[in-house]
């Protein structure tokens, strides 16, 4: 039986957590380089780990200028929802915070996945570590 639990917090707090699942999703799975991995911008930014029992399973973060970014699930929990959980807990944060708007940088195959939590489209299509990505935005 799957049970669920989000934490949001600072880096200090779920580093370790978010470390295993973007490793494992990232680095592992998708052979992005270990230097593009990480960067300043996780000591400042807000993270969010969802755990089944206590075993993190996904995780983003929240940048100060709106931006989603390093959304990972682990591959035994992929299609059950996860992402949307965890998108949804994001966008309901953000919108408590008073942030006007949320953007990200989305792998062009996930593009219909944010689309469907009313993500649109912008600019033009782009190589992040030889992926191809595509900007959107989401108005509150």
């Amino acid at each position: 039986m799957t049970q669920l639990t989000i934490r949001a917090g600072s880096w200090d707090e779920l580093q370790d957590d978010a470390k295993l699942i973007r490793e494992q999703v990232f680095i592992l799975e998708q052979q992005i380089a270990v230097e593009d991995e990480w960067d300043e911008q996780d000591a400042i930014s807000q993270h969010f780990v969802i755990y089944d029992h206590t075993q993190p399973v996904a995780t983003a973060r929240l940048l100060q200028n709106n931006s989603v970014g390093r959304v990972a699930v682990l591959k035994s929990h992929r299609g059950l929802g996860m992402g949307k959980m965890l998108m949804l807990y994001i966008i309901e944060h953000a919108k408590q915070q008073q942030r006007e708007w949320l953007k990200l940088s989305s792998q062009v195959h996930a593009m219909p996945f944010y689309a469907s939590l009313g993500f649109k489209a912008e600019g033009d299509e782009y190589l992040d570590c030889g992926i191809p990505h595509r900007d959107m935005r989401l108005n509150f």
